[in-house]
């Protein structure tokens, strides 16, 4: 049985992966690694390029403390020698894993994305 409030979550993540997959994967549904590289690229600024593999995953990491900066859980405190955010930790975080911890993650990059 679904729940509305899941039903509706599940419809926002579908809506935003399936709209973002058209704008840049040639139509293609996003993945949630896909949304976070996206949000990465965004907050670092300096538009589309390749980026390493190791650059890949900062992006993915920056895009989870933005993420996070939205319910008070991160903030940022500079920049590091590349111009690439530092962020700090400001308060625990809720012990969640697998489905829970995706699903927070989901609604928190809905409200990124939102207008």
């Amino acid at each position: 049985m679904i729940l509305e409030g899941e039903k509706t979550h599940q419809a926002a993540w579908t809506e935003l992966t399936t709209s973002l997959g058209e704008k840049f994967a040639d139509g293609d549904v996003l993945s949630m690694e896909a949304v976070l590289f996206l949000i990465g690229v965004n907050e670092l600024g300096e538009g589309f390029r390749r980026f390493s593999k190791d650059e890949k995953m900062e992006l993915v990491h920056i895009a989870v403390c933005v993420l996070l900066s939205q319910e008070g859980y991160y903030r940022i405190i500079g920049k590091d020698d590349r111009g690439w955010p530092v962020w700090e930790n400001i308060k625990p975080l809720p012990e969640l894993t697998g489905v829970p911890q995706e699903k927070w993650i989901q609604e928190l990059a809905v409200k990124y994305f939102e207008p």
